[in-house]
């Protein structure tokens, strides 16, 4: 397929073609995925506009008061190796390092997992699970969006045709909290996850009680899905190992896996939803 080819130095003049091609264009933020959804069809810009030269927006920036800043453009194989995040995020990198190869990882950006907003990626579970929001920029301005409510569907995402993300923002954790990541997939990193699962878990200092909790499905719903009866099961409750069976349950009760799914039944990720959680709470509050 024929496409014109574009490589704006800026967001000012990204944002000046995405109006000028009204619709016409995609963005292009690594490539991992939109190359390929063009080789397969799935896709047909007109323009496609590589924003990889625009400086400036590939960072991983700390603040003591505000938490954590990722710029869009940072590679995935930056947050897996991150010393910093390693110590004060550990999610992240765990995520990071499961998705695809060295050489995809190399070159995959945040914001384009986040647009690209399948529900398998790996970034999506943990960065909701850390309540993070996007920041983006367009002809309106600026806007400042919760990602537990950016991703509206498979593909589809709050982010407007002249819209771009700049950047996503992480609060600080509380104290005295414990998370794992979890990927279930046929053939380890390099293949899409038939399920995977973030968990993160606040406890009260010297004792086993849950103060808070976030329980992010992947791959079970069109969208990240929190199962917040599970995440409620757990808080205020002292942590045990028949509580945490009762709330892998309520976690597989409430995942909502596609009929006929190519990368596993209905009954076979209801099954992995159950297990999973009830693995990622145990090690998040170990």
């Amino acid at each position: 397929m024929r496409f014109d080819y574009l490589e704006p130095e800026s967001i000012e003049e990204t944002l000046a073609m995405l109006h000028q091609y009204n619709g016409k264009a995609r963005i292009l933020a690594g490539g991992t995925d939109l190359m390929l959804q063009i080789k397969n069809k799935a896709v047909k810009p007109e323009y496609v506009i590589d924003i990889t030269r625009i400086p400036g927006l590939d960072y991983i920036k700390f603040d003591g008061q505000q938490g954590l800043r990722l710029g869009a453009l940072t590679t995935i194989r930056a947050l897996e190796t991150s010393v910093k995040l390693r110590e004060g995020y550990p999610l992240i990198p765990q995520a990071a390092g499961q998705l695809g190869s060295v050489a995809i990882r190399n070159v995959a950006t945040v914001g384009g997992n986040l647009c690209n907003a399948l529900p398998s990626a790996e970034m999506s579970q943990v960065l909701v699970a850390l309540s993070a929001r996007v920041r983006t920029v367009g002809p309106a301005g600026e806007r400042t969006l919760l990602l537990e409510d950016f991703f509206t569907g498979v593909g589809e995402t709050l982010l407007r045709q002249e819209e771009l993300l700049v950047e996503i923002l992480i609060p600080m954790l509380a104290p005295h909290t414990g998370c794992t990541y979890i990927k279930h997939s046929s053939r380890g990193a390099i293949d899409l996850a038939i399920v995977n699962i973030a968990v993160l878990v606040t406890m009260e200092p010297g004792n086993k009680v849950c103060r808070d909790s976030r329980i992010v499905l992947g791959a079970v719903a069109p969208t990240p899905l929190r199962v917040r009866k599970a995440e409620d099961m757990l808080k205020g409750e002292k942590i045990d190992g028949a509580l945490i069976d009762r709330v892998a349950q309520m976690a597989s009760d409430e995942a909502r896996p596609r009929e006929g799914s190519i990368r596993g039944s209905f009954e076979y990720k209801k099954e992995m939803v159950r297990v999973l959680t009830g693995r990622a709470i145990r090690e998040a509050t170990t």
